[in-house]
């Protein structure tokens, strides 16, 4: 009796542990194609279980959304402010920053989100957006230094530049690359003082 009470024990958990594993794995591919408010419902079916297991499992949208953000954005949008770091000059890092910013919205939907703060209750969605505020701190203090920004630029404008963007994206239609790469350009070039 007690060997068939354990065998039954561990497959209980063999298949808890595999259904946590499908569910991560559905919620990170969803998430990344289509972003943060994709239905739970969505992420149940590609799982091959019920949205009642992803609530026992991981509480619901914010615990599943805190179980594998870095997977899903946070690992890309912090490596885009560390490589914009190295890059050489404030006017080359504020374009290299914005262009990597914006290519990363249009790539990855879960972005947008982060920007827009869509859940704050997700303490790992806030810390990446304190992250990005205070990189964006760092750029305007070093180019109001070396003149490469107006005076009157903020980090606020940084952010509204990345949230409009996000709005734009997640609510609007979905433009063409080469005219979203276009309007990148004419951003980037529309917010530096000339040299």
């Amino acid at each position: 009796m007690s060997v068939s009470g354990t065998n039954s024990a561990s497959t209980l958990r063999t298949d808890a542990r595999r259904n946590v594993e499908r569910i991560r794995a559905s919620a990170v591919d969803l998430f990344r194609a289509e972003g943060l408010t994709v239905p739970l419902e969505s992420i149940a079916a590609a799982a091959k279980v019920s949205k009642a297991t992803i609530f026992n499992r991981f509480g619901g949208r914010v615990g599943l959304i805190d179980a594998v953000i870095e997977e899903v954005v946070a690992m890309e949008f912090t490596t885009a402010i560390e490589e914009a770091r190295t890059v050489d000059g404030i006017r080359e890092r504020i374009r290299f920053y914005i262009g990597a910013i914006r290519a990363l919205q249009y790539r990855l939907p879960a972005v947008n989100d982060v920007l827009l703060q869509t859940f704050p209750d997700s303490e790992p969605l806030m810390d990446l957006c304190r992250v990005g505020s205070e990189f964006h701190r760092e750029l305007v203090e070093a180019g109001r230094a070396e003149n490469v920004l107006p005076a009157e630029f903020t980090p606020d404008d940084f952010q509204a530049i990345t949230v409009d963007n996000a709005l734009a994206l997640k609510f609007g239609r979905r433009p063409l690359a080469a005219d979203y790469e276009r309007r990148t350009r004419f951003i980037l070039d529309g917010i530096c003082l000339p040299a």
